[in-house]
């Protein structure tokens, strides 16, 4: 594979991840020119590095040039191998920064993909590792990814700027993925959270609990937000808090709101109340927001859809955000696919905001790693 494949160009750091997966999945190679040519710090920044260095990890074979200046960079993917690794990920951007990236490319290793990844788990730019865990999992589970090696486990917490957490993220391989027909969000029936503390006192934990419990009880009966206070070494290198909270319906949709205190140092002190609340309200908007996959997850999901087999599958998202529209783009460039989209207005749908019904039939993308011996 690979071989013939034309190679696709772009220019910018934007989307970088996305390129870079995608190009992985398809076999397509990729060169992207202008990575902050004009900046005073030009060319890729170390987390984007240190993400490459991930892909390079996790496949077999791949050709990865870079200029000097680190503005350009030419990629010809190699085979998803998997196996056992570990990766430092750069503390600029938390572990969900890579790992919302390996969530993609992980059912089609040829070996299951089990990985330490080190650094920040939870802060105030990427998706926690909380909130994939609770969010993108079942949703690798309703496309038949599933089983007992499917996990993340949290052995450390890391706050920014230092980091010093430790996740476990493992993964079953499948040749081929189930189609879904996820149309229908249903109604809540109950809020999961977690509130967690590293190195400050335990009671803001609770604080966070209460402050997000005064505004969710007027809605529902049935919450829980588990306190997570982590001592000593697995409380990593910087003090830190903050709340993930998920809401789930009758039919298995999670929606996903979660906020961290500022990074020590930078930024005003920010009372445990207010994140509690805040955070409560996020998750009210994301509930009215809607569609049976939260919005951290619209682009995973609509990436199973198209490499399911040759079959029709639909969902029903809210508002797609820009990185999901980015996200479409790409995926017609790599894999020639388009996703009929219809509006559907909150009157039709008897609830929140404006939604989206995407239909596609898979590509019938067969796992290329799993048929070479």
């Amino acid at each position: 594979a690979g071989g013939g494949a034309l190679c696709l160009g772009y220019a910018g750091c934007n989307f970088l991840r996305q390129r870079l997966v995608l190009a992985t999945l398809s076999g397509r190679p990729l060169k992207i020119r202008k990575i902050r040519a004009k900046e005073e710090d030009p060319g890729l920044r170390d987390f984007e590095a240190s993400f490459i260095r991930l892909i390079d990890k996790v496949t077999n074979g791949s050709r990865i040039e870079i200029n000097q200046t680190g503005t350009s960079l030419y990629y010809q993917p190699g085979l998803l191998y998997g196996g056992s690794l570990e990766h430092e990920c750069s503390p600029s951007r938390s572990i969900g920064y890579y790992l919302e990236g390996l969530l993609c490319l992980a059912p089609f290793m040829k070996h299951p993909l089990k990985i330490v990844l080190r650094g920040v788990t939870n802060d105030q730019v990427d998706p926690s590792v909380d909130v994939l865990k609770a969010t993108a999992l079942p949703l690798l589970k309703k496309f038949g990814i599933d089983g007992e090696s499917l996990e993340i486990k949290i052995n450390r917490r890391g706050m920014p700027p230092k980091g010093g957490g430790e996740i476990v993220f493992s993964c079953p391989v499948r040749k081929v993925l189930q189609p879904i027909q996820f149309t229908d969000p249903g109604k809540i029936k109950r809020i999961r959270g977690t509130a967690y503390s590293v190195r400050v006192s335990p009671q803001m934990a609770n604080r966070m609990v209460e402050s997000a419990r005064s505004i969710l009880n007027k809605f529902l009966p049935d919450i829980y937000i588990y306190t997570d206070h982590m001592k000593g070494a697995s409380s990593g290198k910087s003090p830190g808090f903050g709340i993930c909270l998920t809401a789930e319906t009758i039919n298995g949709t999670i929606l996903s709101a979660e906020l961290a205190s500022n990074p020590q140092g930078q930024g005003a002190a920010v009372l445990p109340e207010e994140l509690g609340q805040n955070c409560a309200k996020l998750l009210l908007e994301e509930v009215y927001r809607g569609g049976c996959v939260d919005s951290t997850n619209q682009s995973l999901a609509l990436l199973l859809m198209t490499l399911g087999q040759r079959d029709v599958s639909k969902v029903l998202l809210g508002p797609l955000s820009p990185y999901t529209i980015e996200f479409l783009r790409h995926l017609r460039s790599f894999f020639q696919i388009t996703f009929k989209m219809e509006t559907k207005t909150p009157e039709e749908e008897h609830m929140g905001g404006e939604k989206v019904l995407m239909t596609c039939v898979g590509v019938g993308f067969s796992n290329l790693s799993k048929t070479i011996r």
